[in-house]
C-alpha cells in the first residue's frame, strides 16, 4: 500500500486539512468541498444481473475498472459502500472486492474501519432509549408504549433478536411489549448518512424520523422526543467520507453501507460529490441487481439530490447465467452454452431496466477460468442485441487493472460518444399505490399485485401526512420477482405487498414484499468458524 498521504494528494486535497486514521485511512471534513462547486468528472454506476449463489463480483469490477481507467490515462476514483460485519462473519464474507482488484486495507475496512457503523448503531439505539424514556415520563400526550415503532439494530446476524419482549422482570419500567432488532445496515439512520448532504440536511432528516404514533394516529418524531442534538454529536464524524485505496494505489472513497435488498443500497451522496469534484471519472456501485440497487440509485438517490450518472456498467458472469438457466450450483463449472443462452433472459431484462432510465450500458463479463469462448460469445451477442453498447471481458480478479483495460477503453468511448438522458420511473406526486404498481409491473414483470390487510389504508395515512416519497422495495435479491425460486426473467407472477413502513428522515416509503427478514441469521457453517487472530497479530480467514 502507498502512504495515505499520497492518495489524498492524488485527489488534489491538502494533507494538512485531512483527518488521518492511522497510516492507511483518512476522513475528509465536509468543509473541504461544497454543494455549489461544479462537478469535474462523470459518474458511472456499476450494477449487475440478478445475484446468484455463485456471486457476480460488482465490487471487484468497480475497483478493477478504476485501476484500468487509471492505466489508460484517466484520473479515476472508486466509490464503494462499507461492508457490514453481519455478512462478514456469516456467509457472504468480505465486501472489499477480490484477488488483485481489492480495496486496502481490506481487513480494517471489513472490521471496525473508522467507527462509522458503530456511531450509526449507537445513534439508532440511543434514539430507542430516548423514545422509551419519553413514554415513561409521559412527555407526549397520548403516546403510549404500544405506539412505539422504532426498533433497535445490531450488526450481528443474531436471529434470536428478531422478535423480543421487553419490560419483563420485577424491576422493569413499563409494560411488557413485543419489539425486535434489525440489522444495522437496514437502519434508517444508515440510509440518512448515505443521503444527507451536509450537517444542516442531516439535522433536518434526523428531526423527521418517525419513532411511533399517538393513540389518535399522529406521528411522533425524533425531534418530539428531543433526541436530535445528541444524535448529531454521535454522528459528527460518521458523515465524513473515508479515503482508502485500491490494490494498485488509486483512490477509493468508502462510505455508508445500506443493504440493497432491504434498504436503498448505495454509498453516500457526499462521497460521490467529493470524488466528482476531484476526478475525471468516478466509478460507484449500487447494491445487488438492476431491479434493486440500480433502481434505488436512480429513484431514491438521484431523486434526492445525488448526481446523475453518465453511463452504467452491468456485471454478468457465465456461471450466473447458467444458474438463471436452471443449472444446479454444483454443476456451474461445467461448460453448458445452452444454459447460458437460456439464462440470458435475465441479462436482457437487466439491460432493459438500465436503458429504461436513459443510460448507455456496457456489459462487463466477469471472467472465470472455466468459462468457454462459446459461452462468452453468447453473452456478447445477447448483450448487444438487447441494447448494450458492447460486452467486454473483465479480468480484474486475476490480472488487476491490466485485465480491465479493454473495459476501461470501451467505457471511455461510450462516455465520449453518448450522453445519458436520465428519466426516473415515476413522478413525485404519484400515489404510493401507483408508484408500487409501476415498480411491480414495469420492472419486476408482475401480472398483478396482492395487498395485505391495511396496506392501502397505511398508504393513504402516509400521504395524508405529506409523505410523497419514493418507494424503497424490500424483497428477495435472488429473483426479479418477490419469489427467490423464480430464476431468469419470470413473468405472470403476483407481487405481494405485505407492509408499508415510513422512513421520513430518509424520505422513502419502505414496501415489504413478502416475508422479508430484516435481521439475517447465521448459517450452519458461518465464515466465523474460519476467522482467527494469529500470534503475530495478522488476521486469517476474513477475506
Amino acid at each position: 500500500m502507498r502512504p495515505i498521504q499520497e492518495i489524498v494528494e492524488k485527489l488534489g486535497l491538502n494533507w494538512n486539512d485531512i483527518e488521518p486514521y492511522g497510516r492507511d485511512k483518512a476522513k475528509v471534513p465536509l468543509d473541504l468541498f461544497n454543494r455549489e462547486k461544479p462537478m469535474k468528472g462523470k459518474l458511472v454506476v456499476v450494477t449487475a444481473i440478478t445475484p446468484t449463489p455463485a456471486g457476480e463480483g460488482k465490487t471487484t469490477t468497480t475497483l478493477g475498472l478504476t485501476d484500468g481507467l487509471n492505466l489508460v490515462g484517466k484520473n479515476a476514483t472508486a466509490v464503494i459502500r462499507q461492508p457490514s460485519l453481519g455478512p462478514l462473519f456469516g456467509r457472504k464474507g468480505g465486501g472489499t472486492g477480490g484477488g488483485l482488484a481489492t480495496a486496502e486495507p481490506a481487513t480494517d475496512i471489513n472490521l471496525h474501519f473508522t467507527g462509522d457503523f458503530h456511531a450509526i448503531q449507537s445513534a439508532h439505539n440511543f434514539l430507542a432509549a430516548m423514545t422509551e424514556n419519553s413514554v415513561k415520563n409521559h412527555e407526549i400526550e397520548h403516546f403510549n408504549p404500544d405506539g412505539i415503532t422504532w426498533r433497535r439494530v445490531t450488526d450481528a446476524e443474531d436471529r434470536a433478536l428478531r422478535n423480543i419482549a421487553i419490560g419483563m422482570g420485577k424491576s422493569a419500567d413499563g409494560p411488557v411489549r413485543q419489539t425486535g432488532y434489525d440489522i444495522s445496515a437496514a437502519s434508517e439512520i444508515m440510509a440518512i448518512i448515505a443521503l444527507a448532504q451536509d450537517y444542516s440536511d442531516l439535522r433536518a432528516r434526523l428531526s423527521s424520523v418517525v419513532v411511533g404514533w399517538t393513540q389518535d394516529q399522529k406521528p411522533v418524531s425524533a425531534a418530539d422526543v428531543r433526541a436530535v442534538g445528541s444524535i448529531m454529536v454521535l454522528l459528527k464524524d460518521a458523515l465524513k467520507p473515508n479515503i482508502v485505496q485500491t490494490n494498485e494505489g488509486n483512490p477509493v472513497i468508502c462510505h455508508a453501507g445500506p443493504f440493497g435488498n432491504i434498504a436503498h443500497g448505495c454509498s453516500s451522496i457526499v462521497a460521490d460529490r467529493l470524488a466528482l469534484q476531484t476526478s475525471d471519472i468516478v466509478v460507484t456501485e449500487a447494491g445487488f441487481g438492476a431491479d434493486l440497487g440500480f433502481e434505488k440509485f436512480m429513484d431514491i438517490k438521484v431523486r434526492q439530490g445525488g448526481e446523475k450518472p453518465s453511463a452504467a456498467v452491468l456485471v454478468a458472469t457465465v456461471r450466473g447465467l447458467k444458474w438463471h438457466g436452471g443449472i444446479a450450483q454444483k454443476e456451474l463449472a461445467a461448460p453448458n452454452p445452452s444454459a447460458v443462452e437460456a439464462g440470458s433472459s435475465n441479462l436482457k431484462h437487466a439491460i432493459s431496466i438500465v436503458r429504461r432510465y436513459g443510460l448507455p450500458v456496457v456489459v462487463a463479463i466477469n471472467r472465470f477460468p472455466e468459462d468457454s469462448e462459446e459461452e462468452i460469445n453468447i453473452i456478447q451477442e445477447v448483450a448487444k442485441a438487447a441494447g448494450a453498447t458492447n460486452a467486454v471481458q473483465a479480468k480484474g480478479f486475476a490480472e488487476g487493472g491490466h485485465g480491465m483495460m479493454d473495459l476501461a477503453n470501451e467505457l471511455c468511448q461510450v462516455l465520449s460518444e453518448q450522453s445519458a438522458t436520465v428519466e426516473l420511473l415515476y413522478e413525485d406526486e404519484d400515489s404510493i399505490i401507483d408508484k408500487v404498481t409501476s415498480l411491480a409491473k414495469k420492472l419486476y414483470q408482475a401480472e398483478s399485485l396482492s395487498w395485505a390487510p391495511l396496506t392501502r389504508t397505511t398508504a393513504r395515512r402516509f400521504e395524508a401526512n405529506g409523505w410523497n416519497f419514493p418507494i424503497c422495495v424490500a424483497k428477495t435479491h435472488l429473483s426479479i420477482s418477490a419469489d427467490q425460486k423464480l430464476r431468469g426473467a419470470p413473468t405472470g407472477h403476483i407481487f405481494p405487498v405485505q407492509e408499508f413502513r415510513i422512513a421520513a428522515g430518509a424520505q422513502q416509503i419502505i414496501c415489504l414484499a413478502g416475508d422479508i427478514m430484516t435481521l439475517p441469521g447465521l448459517p450452519s457453517d458461518p465464515n466465523a468458524f474460519d476467522i482467527d487472530l494469529q500470534p503475530d497479530g495478522s488476521v486469517t480467514g476474513l477475506l
